[in-house]
């Protein structure tokens, strides 16, 4: 997951105190700018127009000539249909992996495997550039799990919707030392915003989370500022098992990730948001869909997976 997550500098959280949150918009980006765009374009599978309101214009003989930007998708509207995980209704969101492929023995693999996990409506795989696309409500962490498990290195690149959003995503990270963890946030359509978070290294229980004014981290949470326009900012209390885990998947309506940036997200240390707070990290912006298929660091060479191994 490290390649799919944003730098972002001690500069730029000192800047966060004093700017406005509004100001990150353009500044803040996803490491995934260092990597370079592979030369061939993408070339889209069909899918299935089951789900009327996110029918995709995937097309098996579109031509090579047609850029990644011609992939669309219609704006979900207020009826879209959504899908339950775990009593959670979620909606539903095209999310991008890359994943080391070789030969179509493994495409057969992925598209094999990812056909089981509960929720995946359609599987694309662009083997030439090693992007799989899946289309459905199943959270990135199950996602990944499965791609995994076929015995292959999976990074997620992108989520969204392929629409005209300014930012359709945005991702905050927790790096310790003591708490580890990464939110994810996509936007579904201009009134709803769909949540992914995964943490490690809290007291087991329940822990309270918040959006918080300011990208401050000078003193953690504490610098971090009120709750952001509530009650947008309040986030559902974080249920965390006896080995310090918590993983939380769900919708937010009327949030909007491009008034997000620049802001950050705060754990505190039981579901008492008035103390100091635990931790906070930054929310930066994240790659969409069809933003990201880089492989080769332009500064290095380093390529996606010894990048992600690093971290």
């Amino acid at each position: 997951m490290a390649f799919f997550r944003s730098i972002v500098t001690a500069k730029t959280t000192a800047i966060a105190a004093a700017i406005p949150a509004a100001a990150f918009a353009v500044s803040s980006i996803s490491s995934s700018s260092q990597f370079e765009r592979p030369l061939k374009n993408l070339k889209f599978g069909s899918i299935s127009s089951s789900n009327p309101i996110l029918q995709l214009s995937f097309a098996k003989n579109l031509q090579k000539t047609i850029p990644p930007s011609a992939l669309h998708m219609e704006t979900p509207s207020s009826n879209h249909q959504t899908s339950s995980n775990n009593g959670v209704v979620l909606p539903e969101l095209l999310t991008e992996f890359m994943v080391d492929m070789s030969c179509q023995g493994c495409v057969n693999a992925v598209e094999s495997k990812l056909q089981t996990v509960e929720g995946v409506k359609n599987v694309d795989v662009d083997l030439d550039n090693q992007v799989v696309r899946i289309l459905g409500p199943s959270p990135v962490k199950t996602m990944t799990e499965a791609l995994e498990q076929t015995g292959r290195k999976a990074r997620l690149i992108g989520q969204g919707v392929p629409d005209d959003f300014l930012i359709s995503a945005a991702v905050a990270e927790f790096k310790g030392p003591d708490i580890f963890g990464v939110v994810r946030l996509a936007q579904v359509n201009m009134e709803l915003t769909r949540i992914e978070a995964n943490f490690s290294g809290l007291s087991p229980g329940k822990h309270a989370w918040s959006i918080n004014e300011f990208g401050d981290l000078t003193r953690g949470a504490a610098s971090t500022g009120k709750l952001y326009s509530p009650p947008l900012g309040d986030l559902v209390t974080l249920e965390v098992d006896e080995k310090g885990e918590a993983f939380y998947t769900g919708p937010k309506e009327k949030l909007r990730v491009a008034d997000l940036i620049g802001r950050a997200i705060a754990v505190y240390e039981t579901e008492d948001k008035t103390d100091p707070g635990l931790t906070a990290a930054v929310i930066a912006r994240s790659a969409g869909v069809g933003e990201n298929y880089k492989k080769i660091c332009a500064c290095d060479g380093t390529t996606i997976w010894e990048a992600t191994n690093k971290l």
